[in-house]
């Protein structure tokens, strides 16, 4: 099952994250849709550039599970992240994935930039000789796979975020202190908020920031439970503001997690793409 996709990023209305989740671009082509993405990527002075340097330390093979019936790629499980986070961002035009490190050929790939036209960005799960295991943007949520070394570039990241559904809040963090802990509105009954590790895979600026979304949208790399298509996208969760702040504080959603437009402008250009994000029940 490959992941190439022959979309075209400059089709009217080419969604990050499901239209209901409303990660909108608006006749955008694929140079305009760079540029606006990099307009939420902040690189703060104290993430680190890490050399992809081999390690000898033990190597965790988990429990896997297929994709699909009849699939090739055999994904794992993401575990919690390290602090600070160890971050890829892809460095070749195409990403092979592996179901174990070694393996001659890859059993599926993932294309950079994405069909959204985003930079390819993965968490790292463990490190072993030339070989990453990383989560992935791929049903089912929280999966993982092996990729090369050679082909994304390493950083680290201090910053993280927790969303907590039933209390209706968010706290992100940088290391142990928290910068921004505010209420937002989560999934309906109909479309819940998905739980577990997760990380933003992708920041977008807003054209229209009095609309809907606010004045960013963060693509967090979990899909719904409910909802495998809507409008023209794949059900993908984000992190977004709104204009209609009243909803605040209650399950109003499809499954993305709403916030105001400050705090999601303080939350976007802090902390970038790669930050892990932990959705608790």
């Amino acid at each position: 099952m490959s992941r190439r996709t022959s979309t075209t990023i400059g089709v009217a209305a080419a969604v990050l994250a499901a239209g209901l989740f409303g990660i909108t671009w608006r006749n955008l082509s694929t140079r305009d849709s760079s540029q606006v993405a990099a307009l939420g990527q902040a690189t703060p002075a104290s993430t680190t550039t890490v050399a992809p340097t081999p390690t000898t330390a033990p190597l965790v093979l988990g429990p896997t599970r297929e994709v699909a019936p009849g699939a090739t790629l055999r994904l794992g499980y993401a575990r919690p992240p390290s602090s600070p986070a160890l971050v890829a961002d892809a460095v070749v035009p195409t990403v092979g994935l592996y179901n174990a490190p070694g393996d001659a050929e890859p059993a599926d790939t993932l294309d950079n930039p994405t069909w959204e036209g985003l930079p390819g960005v993965y968490l790292v799960m463990q490190q072993w000789n030339d070989w990453l295991e990383v989560q992935i943007p791929m049903r089912p949520n929280e999966s993982t796979a092996w990729i090369r070394a050679a082909d994304v570039s390493l950083r680290q990241t201090p910053y993280r975020i927790v969303v907590n559904v039933s209390e209706r809040r968010l706290i992100a963090y940088e290391g142990a202190t928290p910068f921004l802990d505010t209420t937002v509105a989560v999934g309906a009954g109909s479309g819940p908020t998905p739980t577990g590790n997760f990380f933003v895979d992708g920041t977008v600026k807003v054209l229209d920031p009095t609309g809907p979304y606010g004045a960013y949208q963060m693509s967090v790399a979990a899909f719904s439970d409910v909802y495998y298509s809507f409008g023209s996208g794949i059900g993908q969760i984000a992190l977004h503001g709104t204009n209609d702040p009243a909803l605040l504080g209650t399950p109003a959603s499809h499954g993305c997690v709403r916030m105001t437009n400050d705090a999601i402008t303080q939350l976007a250009n802090t902390a970038p793409p790669g930050t892990p994000v932990t959705i608790l029940a």
